[in-house]
């Protein structure tokens, strides 16, 4: 008997009796709006999960919640055949992101598929999805200015290492282009690009112009275009998000690019509304409102790998409204902000940079008392003439009368023109810090 149980044990051993055991499978009950609801199912939330579909394949999934004992998958795809008693099987945690240097020159899409026609990208390096909590003083300060190639941002707007700034802007005042200009002239180690919610068109014409040769060695960009799931497009902003803390954990100088905030927070709008959330300003339900500041918080300077993400985020300002709740809620959160204005746009300047609006919460941290003084002074000129406008216009004012107005009508087109800069050129920091004492420097 003795034998026997040896030799029972011996032939066992070695086996994967994990790999047998028995898979939990759901059945699909209901599907209403954009969820699936799926019993017989108590998985985590967050699962990947693959539903059978009536041609005999397989659509993916995520869980989003719950409802009673039941769970409310949210699918990747749309339109799928589906019917109810359709299978349903967990896939994968769905928790991780493949991270590397070999996604650098790379296109990919949600999953991390390439979209490029490049070969499959394979890496044994991970980071979480949704970031690592980290202690707030583990985060270091932002005191080196980042050259980001734009006289106008360089010298009045100075962006430091680390630092998280939102771009806001309506439609058709050259954001686009801008960022293009931002990415070309940005003196850093790794670009990670997040298109989300943008026109299939605009995500290829965004790879040729706005990435020449050289700066997309040192990027890879994550594009989601706005026909995909609402889920899908979040999930860009947190995949370009975890890839660029990766990269700061390696101790690079990341520069993380997410257009648009706001169609990332229109995906969670659309994800809330359809799990029973409700509607708050302006439609968009609490959790969209509270993915922004979970968003932007993962960027930053990182005191034990001496890395750093220094983030852009575009927010679109709808009829120039910048008092639209994502707008409010990004300004609030970043460490500032840039405003393009449409009037300015439509004189021809570009970029069309709202000086008196826009400001750098770390630029008195990065920059000395001498560049800090010319700026301030520009941005004096630029709001005495903006508040004395009407007069102007009117004829009401006599010259003479105040020297600081008469100082502003006198150097409005100089001012203009300091800010005015062409879309193909790079105007580094030190020849932009020159420039600006040169001409404004007291």
């Amino acid at each position: 008997m003795t034998s026997r149980l040896i030799q029972s044990a011996s032939t066992l051993h070695g086996l994967d009796c994990a790999a047998t055991l028995p898979r939990r499978i759901g059945a699909l009950t209901a599907h209403e709006g954009l969820m699936l609801e799926v019993a017989g199912f108590p998985m985590p939330l967050g699962t990947n999960v693959r539903v059978a579909t009536t041609d005999h394949k397989f659509i993916g999934g995520e869980i989003v919640g719950f409802h009673g004992d039941r769970s409310l998958i949210m699918p990747f795809e749309q339109n799928a055949s589906l019917k109810t008693g359709a299978r349903v099987v967990a896939h994968s945690s769905g928790g991780n992101v493949a991270c590397g240097p070999q996604l650098l020159g790379r296109v990919i899409d949600a999953h991390g598929a390439p979209l490029d026609g490049g070969a499959q990208i394979t890496s044994r390096c991970y980071w979480p999805l949704t970031g690592r909590q980290s202690n707030p003083l583990s985060r270091g300060r932002v005191t080196r200015p980042l050259d980001i190639g734009v006289r106008a941002i360089n010298a009045l707007l100075t962006v430091g290492e680390g630092q998280r700034v939102a771009i806001i802007a309506g439609s058709g005042v050259g954001k686009s282009v801008l960022m293009g200009q931002m990415l070309a002239g940005s003196d850093c180690d790794v670009i990670v690009v997040g298109l989300v919610g943008e026109r299939a068109r605009e995500v290829s014409d965004f790879v040729e112009t706005k990435l020449p040769p050289h700066v997309r060695a040192k990027s890879m960009v994550i594009a989601v275009p706005a026909d995909h799931p609402p889920l899908l497009r979040l999930r860009a902003a947190m995949r370009a998000s975890a890839i660029a803390e990766y990269f700061r954990s390696q101790g690079k100088r990341v520069l993380l690019l997410i257009d648009s905030l706001t169609r990332v927070a229109h995906a969670q709008r659309e994800i809330g509304l359809s799990l029973g959330e409700p509607p708050t300003m302006k439609g968009y339900p609490p959790s969209a409102l509270g993915l922004i500041p979970r968003l932007v918080e993962r960027a930053g300077v990182d005191r034990e790998s001496g890395g750093s993400i220094t983030a852009l985020y575009t927010v679109l300002a709808d009829g120039g409204d910048v008092d639209d709740p994502i707008v409010d809620a990004a300004r609030a959160i970043v460490d500032g902000h840039i405003i393009l204005s449409r009037a300015l746009s439509e004189k021809g300047l570009f970029p069309a940079i709202d000086i008196a609006k826009s400001l750098s919460r770390t630029m008195v941290d990065v920059v000395d008392a001498e560049h800090l003084r010319a700026a301030a002074h520009v941005r004096q000129l630029w709001s005495t003439y903006e508040e004395n406008r009407d007069l102007l216009l009117m004829g009401a004012y006599s010259a003479g009368n105040d020297a600081l107005l008469d100082e502003a009508v006198a150097r409005r087109d100089e001012v203009h023109g300091f800010i005015g800069q062409a879309a193909n050129a790079k105007v580094d920091f030190a020849t932009s810090r020159a420039a600006l004492l040169e001409a404004f420097g007291r």
